[in-house]
């Protein structure tokens, strides 16, 4: 059959030139990584680490000290009992408080500011320093505690101790020992123990015939300090187990005894009659000492259990 007018057969052995367009692509045998590939989402819930190159890795995020603490679960749901069982105290505190002191005396106690607080935790923490420490008097009264950092108050014992509740159910949620019993035995042991440290010194006192200058709601501010010292005890064996946790025991109980020592003798120590001579030296210096001692003794009777799980 003759092929049409103007029809060229293809030479045989000749390739094929630039008019023909459509050519058929073969089929790639390897994937060409050559080219920089685009990178593919991250899939949810995936920590992502960005790196210089604008990718992302699998490597996990770093960890900060504590971190672990914090996410525990125990740890949180002991914190969060101690925070009701806090504000149960409190509230139960305001309501029979009336009954038993007048407000104009409890208002006293509680005059502070953020500056009083700053500098009398500094001089619990660091009193080796301070040099003066009698109390100014406004006719016959003692000045306001925000003025006057040796005067005793009542807001940070009743501070301290509700961080130590809060603490101590912290550092047993960590070991997994927290029960709701625990914590309160914890804490009405604590109650007990400054009842009865109270009573002891105010018969001694009454005993003694020593001087009555110093109320018992002073004797219970005095006492509450020892909680600032063992809620930073907690928080030291918290972080570095045992040695941490008797490094700061050993030095609140020494920074404790000398600020109660210098206190105490301020307002126990008998002043000099006229003939020169005063009485009860050295029975107001013994119970002085007996207080003071026995402070680092409570400290550590009721933070051990908490930090190291024994029977006392």
């Amino acid at each position: 059959m003759d092929a049409p007018s103007g029809y060229r057969q293809p030479v045989p052995g000749k390739r094929k030139g630039k008019s023909q367009k459509h050519a058929q692509p073969q089929p790639q045998l390897f994937q060409d990584t050559s080219s920089p590939q685009p990178s593919m989402p991250p899939p949810q819930g995936y920590p992502v680490n960005y790196g210089p190159s604008h990718g992302f890795t699998d490597s996990p995020q770093p960890s900060f000290p504590g971190q672990q603490v914090l996410n525990d679960p125990m740890a949180s749901m002991a914190m969060q009992y101690g925070t009701s069982l806090a504000g149960q105290g409190k509230e139960l505190l305001n309501k029979n408080i009336e009954q038993y002191v007048a407000s104009s005396k409890i208002k006293y106690y509680f005059a502070v500011d953020t500056t009083y607080v700053g500098k009398k935790l500094g001089l619990l923490a660091f009193p080796f320093t301070h040099s003066d420490w009698s109390i100014r008097y406004n006719q016959e009264e003692p000045v306001a505690p925000r003025y006057e950092v040796n005067a005793p108050d009542l807001y940070i014992p009743i501070m301290a101790f509700v961080t130590y509740i809060l603490v101590a159910g912290l550092v047993m949620g960590t070991q997994e020992r927290f029960t709701p019993e625990q914590l309160g035995v914890q804490a009405s042991s604590a109650l007990v123990w400054i009842i009865i440290e109270l009573l002891a010194i105010l018969l001694s006192l009454y005993l003694m015939n020593l001087s009555k200058e110093i109320k018992y709601l002073d004797m219970i501010a005095y006492l509450g300090y020892k909680f600032v010292g063992m809620i930073f005890s907690l928080l030291g064996g918290l972080v570095m187990k045992a040695t941490g946790y008797y490094s700061v025991l050993l030095w609140f109980s020494l920074t404790l005894v000398f600020f109660l020592v210098r206190t105490l003798k301020v307002q126990i120590l008998p002043h000099s009659t006229d003939d020169g001579f005063s009485k009860g030296n050295k029975r107001s210096l013994y119970l002085i000492l007996s207080v003071a001692l026995f402070q680092p003794l409570m400290m550590w009777w009721l933070t051990s259990y908490i930090m190291f799980g024994k029977k006392l």
